[in-house]
C-alpha cells in the first residue's frame, strides 16, 4: 500500500488524511501544536468544497453545525444596499454554502480522521524539520517536542498542507521571504446577538480603501436557539503598520484599535459598535498572501492548500480551495501509475486554477466598484441606481465569478473525485 506521510493537520492536511484512506491509500499526519484545539472564526465552505465533504460522508455533520448561506449583500458605509445575490442552492448548486466556525469544522475532521484510520493517525507535538528524497523514498525529519525524540519517517509521498508558514515550502523555495502584506489588518471576532436582515445573510459594509465590515451567521445551534452567533471581520487600511509581517491567526487584538474605525457604524439592521464590544476575544491579523509559484512538486514531495497558494480571505476561497486539493490529490494518485505521475497530475490539474484565483483575490475586482460608490456618495445615498450605472454594478457579480464561483452545471454534473465512483463512504 502507498503510504503518504501529510504535515498539518488544519482543514486542507486531515481533509487530505480523510481522502487518501477512502482511495486506499494509507496515511499518517503530523503537526506541531501539542493539541489540536477549535481555534479560530468563522470560514465559508463553498459549494465545490461542500460537495468533497459530502462525498467523504460529512454532509449530514455539516448541516448540523454550519448556517446555510442565503445570500451575499454589499453596503456602504451607512448600511446602503449597493448589490445582492443568492448564494449555494438559490444559485442553482446542488450543494450549499456553509458559514461554520473553522475549529469546529477542523474537530469534525480531527475526530473522524481518528475514527476511520485509527487513533495514531494523527501525531500532535511533532515537528517537521526537513526531508530527504531518494528514488522511490522520502525521509521526512521529525522531532517530538515533549520528549526531545528525533526520528526519520520514510514515506512515498510527503504532502506541505501546514499553512502560509510552511516548513515544507521553505525548504522547496529558501529565498521566499515573509508573507506579502497589502496595508489591511483585520480584527476578527464572534459575538452572539440577534439574527439580522434574512437570518442567513452574508453582509459587507463599506470599503477597505478606508474600513470595511463582514459579517454573517456561524452557527446552526444558536439558530435553533433562536439566536445567531455573529462572525465579524474588520478590515482597516493602515499603511505603514509596522506590525505587518505578524501573521499569526491567534494573535490577539485590542478592541480600542478597532473600535474607532466603526464607532458611528450603526445600520437599522446592525449596531457595529455593539457587535465588535460584545466579542469576548478579538483576533489580529494582516492581510498576507505569497506570489504564486511555478511548481508545487518536487519528486515525491508536493504542497497543498495555503502551503502551495496562500490568498487573501476574499470570495470565501482558501479553506475551499484546500478541500479541492485533497481530494484532487487522493483521486491522482490512487488512479495514477505511479506517485510520481500522481503528483504531477494533481499540480497539473490544480496549480493554474489555484493560482489563478490567488490573483483574482489579490485584485480585488469587487472593491473598485464599492470604491466607486464611496467616492460618488460619501454621505450616503437614497438609491443606488443614482450613483452606479447597471455595468458597474454587474462588475460585482463579475468579480465573484472570477474569485468564488464554479459552472453551476459543471459542478452539478461532473464525476466523482472519490476513486471508486461512490458517494460516500461505507
Amino acid at each position: 500500500m502507498m503510504r503518504v506521510l501529510v504535515v498539518g493537520a488544519g482543514i486542507g492536511g486531515l481533509t487530505t488524511a480523510l481522502s487518501l484512506h477512502r482511495a486506499g491509500i494509507e496515511a499518517l499526519v503530523v503537526d506541531a501544536a501539542a493539541r489540536l484545539r477549535p481555534l479560530g472564526v468563522g470560514i465559508n465552505l463553498l459549494p465545490h468544497a461542500v460537495r468533497e465533504l459530502t462525498e467523504l460522508g460529512l454532509g449530514g455533520e455539516l448541516a448540523e453545525l454550519g448556517v446555510p448561506t442565503a445570500e451575499m449583500v454589499h453596503f456602504d458605509r451607512y448600511g446602503g444596499r449597493i448589490w445582492g445575490d443568492p448564494r449555494g442552492r438559490a444559485l442553482g448548486y446542488t450543494w450549499p454554502q456553509y458559514s461554520i466556525h473553522r475549529g469546529e469544522l477542523q474537530m469534525l475532521l480531527l475526530d473522524t480522521v481518528r475514527a476511520r484510520l485509527g487513533e495514531g493517525a494523527v501525531r500532535t507535538g511533532t515537528l517537521f524539520e526537513g526531508f530527504e528524497q531518494d528514488g522511490d523514498t522520502v525521509r521526512a525529519r521529525l522531532l517530538d517536542r515533549a520528549s526531545g525524540t528525533a526520528e526519520t519517517v520514510s514515506a512515498d509521498v510527503l504532502v506541505g498542507a501546514d499553512g502560509l508558514h510552511s516548513a515544507v515550502r521553505a525548504q522547496l523555495y529558501p529565498d521566499e521571504g515573509a508573507p506579502l502584506w497589502n496595508g489591511i489588518r483585520m480584527w476578527r471576532g464572534l459575538t452572539e446577538g440577534e439574527p439580522f436582515l434574512t437570518g442567513r445573510t452574508l453582509a459587507v459594509a463599506g470599503s477597505n480603501a478606508a474600513a470595511k465590515m463582514v459579517v454573517y451567521p456561524i452557527s446552526m445551534r444558536a439558530e435553533r436557539r433562536g439566536r445567531a452567533l455573529l462572525n465579524w471581520v474588520a478590515e482597516v487600511r493602515v499603511p505603514g503598520d509596522p506590525r505587518s509581517g505578524a501573521a499569526d491567526w491567534n494573535r490577539a487584538g485590542r478592541l480600542e484599535d478597532v473600535l474607532p474605525h466603526f464607532a458611528d457604524w450603526r445600520f437599522g439592521w446592525l449596531d457595529v459598535p455593539a457587535l465588535l464590544a460584545g466579542a469576548e476575544r478579538i483576533l489580529e491579523y494582516p492581510m498576507v498572501d505569497r506570489d504564486p509559484v511555478g511548481r508545487w512538486t518536487f519528486g515525491r514531495v508536493t504542497l497543498l492548500g495555503d502551503a502551495a497558494h496562500p490568498m487573501y480571505p476574499i470570495g470565501s476561497n482558501g479553506g475551499s480551495q484546500a478541500v479541492l486539493d485533497a481530494r484532487i490529490l487522493a483521486y491522482r494518485l490512487a488512479t495514477a501509475a505511479t506517485p510520481a505521475e500522481g503528483l504531477l497530475g494533481y499540480e497539473q490539474e490544480r496549480l493554474e486554477a489555484a493560482n489563478a484565483v490567488v490573483l483574482a483575490c489579490r485584485d480585488m475586482p469587487a472593491e473598485r466598484v464599492l470604491r466607486l460608490v464611496a467616492e460618488r456618495a460619501p454621505h450616503g445615498f437614497a438609491a443606488i441606481e443614482d450613483v452606479l450605472s447597471p455595468e458597474e454594478l454587474a462588475g460585482i457579480t463579475g468579480a465573484y465569478l472570477r474569485t468564488s464561483f464554479t459552472d453551476v452545471e459543471a459542478l452539478n454534473t461532473r464525476s466523482s473525485y472519490t476513486p471508486t465512483g461512490e458517494a460516500s463512504p461505507a
